[in-house]
């Protein structure tokens, strides 16, 4: 008997060949969005889960899962949605996609530089609505990036990448992260031990680290206040380490010239309204990792890690 895995949201083909082939596969053809009771219902009888960030394993969900489920394999670097804790409670293995969406990450990070130092929110619309009447030296100015400093809170994989791709528009690396890395992976970034000593450095900042309680609401009103004015920040990691009020302000009142977001608090219905009113927010709708490419291999990177449960085997990307 192959191991039932119930898929919670609609995979690249690919990926769902693949899990056809070697698994009792439960797919969601139509992509819809479980339910907490929907996804418990459908667990029934499942070996393990494969889901994705839109779905919340909180305590109470994982409390009420089937006995018969081992492993949560997520299809997300990130795993802020699973209560780690209450899964290792209960025995469930929690797995994660890491290091194959490093490259599409850093992409859309450079792409929310630009498009908010650049002003590509407000240029598109204007060539949409037909409101652009002529040209002129004062019109549509924006920030050059080219030899700017460069401040990157979380200098993990998707950190570097981003850091290596900055290097190309001659821009000066500043990072922080929980301690100094090697001088070869550093290639010249300076590192800072805390934020407070880094966002001093900063002309552009960009969030790169997890979504722990330690980070939550990292970028406050009170390290904003550290930033030099007319600063630009921009988030591919997660909402919960931005303080939506404190970066609205300071977007309101000029202390920061623009903000790049892709990932908000409370995405994607419910995000602070004050973004969508304001015309120096480049937003993007959550697609660090959206290229076909990537997608599937952070399928098959989920699959290689159920392939070790059910080896019996320690899976690569563990974590819990």
């Amino acid at each position: 008997m192959k191991p039932v895995i119930l898929v919670t949201r609609k995979l690249p083909d690919a990926v769902e060949q693949r899990l056809l082939r070697d698994y009792d596969a439960r797919l969601n053809p139509g992509d819809d969005l479980y339910s907490a009771d929907e996804l418990v219902k459908r667990a029934e009888g499942a070996d393990a889960i494969l889901p994705c960030h839109t779905e919340k394993f909180t305590a109470e969900v994982i409390a009420r899962l089937p006995k018969s489920v081992r492993a949560i394999a997520n299809f997300s670097v990130g795993y802020d949605h699973v209560d780690t804790k209450a899964a290792k409670e209960h025995g469930l293995i929690v797995t994660n996609t890491p290091e194959v969406l490093s490259d599409a990450t850093a992409e859309l990070t450079m792409m929310l530089m630009l498009g908010a130092a650049r002003r590509a929110s407000e240029g598109e619309r204007l060539v949409r609505t037909r409101e652009w009447k002529d040209w002129s030296p004062s019109f549509m100015v924006g920030t050059q990036v080219t030899g700017k400093r460069l401040g990157i809170i979380g200098f993990g994989r998707v950190g570097q990448v981003v850091a290596k791709r900055a290097r190309g528009f001659d821009m000066e690396i500043h990072y922080n992260d929980l301690q100094r890395l090697p001088s070869e992976i550093e290639a010249g970034a300076i590192y800072h031990k805390t934020p407070e000593e880094l966002l001093p450095h900063c002309d552009f900042l960009a969030l790169h680290c997890v979504a722990i309680p330690e980070t939550f609401r990292l970028l406050n009103a009170a390290r904003i206040a550290l930033l030099p004015d007319g600063a630009i920040v921009v988030n591919a990691s997660r909402g919960a380490v931005i303080d939506d009020d404190a970066l609205i302000a300071a977007l309101k009142s000029g202390k920061l010239t623009a903000a790049g977001l892709d990932v908000y608090n409370n995405e994607p219905t419910n995000i602070h309204p004050g973004y969508r009113e304001l015309p120096n927010v480049f937003l993007m709708p959550h697609i660090g990792s959206a290229t076909k490419e990537t997608r599937i291999a952070m399928g098959f990177r989920a699959l290689d890690n159920l392939d070790a449960i059910f080896a019996g085997k320690e899976p690569l990307d563990r974590v819990a």
